[in-house]
């Protein structure tokens, strides 16, 4: 099935202890799409201004991404993103963030896109993911992705948006902001309160944990020898993930069991090179065996 995927498209600057690469491939549509098109065909919508290369453009149409929801705005740049990662390679600090394009992203959906089955709201301000979802005619599975800002800035629209989909993905500092309580357990089953069917807390190097209303499981993360950039890792996990529900067609609790554990094995080869470099090497039997091994590692 066609996965829909509303986002951000960006030139990332990244300083690791190792290395600094500048105005890379990015933003969160960027690496879900590479990540999801290993299991289904991928349609992307973001923005991006006049400075953005066409060949980043068909890169992506290489490698099967309908970007026929790509708007370009006049006159305009693109979204900037420059970080840093401490020794640990965990935690990172945002040295400058220009949104640009950003500010004004009013997504209006192609009209093959509007009646997509599986549709991904990537990162962004939960308003614009709203005005997305009142574009679609009747999805069968949405999920969400938030952070801290929208969280903060926008709380009503956010409790809004979780009456409204069937899934939240975030990561673990975020969950524990949005349910006021430190304890993850706790704040799984808050946020479940609050809407979504399932909800979904990565953990970076710890893997993540799943919550619904039936069960509560939590997937390690595939042990990696060498992190050389962390970014994006959690927008691979939930392109691999969702990818993976729209290849079966079917969002039962053992897929989305079998489609956590893609998601994790998928943002181990991520975090391999920099930037999407490492996503554009790999096949999908590499991905396969790289499951194969993570299924043994959890037998007991």
């Amino acid at each position: 099935m066609p996965l829909v995927v509303v986002g951000s498209v960006a030139f990332d600057s990244v300083e690791t202890p190792q290395e600094r690469r500048d105005n890379v491939l990015g933003g969160s549509a960027v690496y879900f799409s590479l990540a999801a098109r290993f299991f289904t065909s991928v349609r992307l919508v973001g923005v991006v201004g006049e400075d953005w290369p066409t060949q980043h453009t068909r890169l992506l149409q290489e490698h099967g991404i309908d970007t026929s929801g790509l708007m370009t705005i006049p006159g305009a740049k693109s979204f900037r993103w420059r970080g840093r990662y401490l020794p640990n390679m965990n935690d990172r600090e945002t040295l400058d963030v220009q949104l640009n394009v950003m500010s004004q992203f009013d997504p209006v959906l192609p009209e093959p896109f509007r009646r997509c089955k599986f549709l991904f709201l990537a990162n962004g301000s939960t308003k614009m993911q709203m005005r997305v979802l009142d574009q679609c005619v009747g999805p069968e599975l949405t999920v969400a992705d938030t952070m801290d800002h929208w969280i903060r800035n926008e709380p009503d629209e956010l409790r809004e948006l979780l009456q409204r989909i069937d899934g939240l993905v975030l990561n673990d500092a975020e969950a524990k902001l949005l349910a006021e309580d430190e304890n993850l357990v706790r704040a799984g089953k808050k946020i479940l309160e609050l809407g979504p069917t399932f909800v979904v807390i990565k953990k970076g190097e710890h893997g993540a944990m799943f919550f619904s209303r039936h069960e509560m499981y939590v997937l390690p993360a595939y042990p990696t020898t060498e992190v050389v950039d962390p970014t994006g890792a959690g927008d691979s996990f939930a392109g691999g993930m969702m990818g993976y529900l729209a290849e079966k067609n079917d969002f039962s609790p053992r897929t989305l069991k079998e489609a956590m554990a893609h998601g994790v094995v998928v943002a181990s080869f991520t975090v391999e090179d920099f930037g999407v470099d490492r996503l554009l090497k790999i096949r999908r039997e590499d991905i396969q065996l790289r499951l194969d091994e993570y299924r043994k590692m959890l037998m007991f």
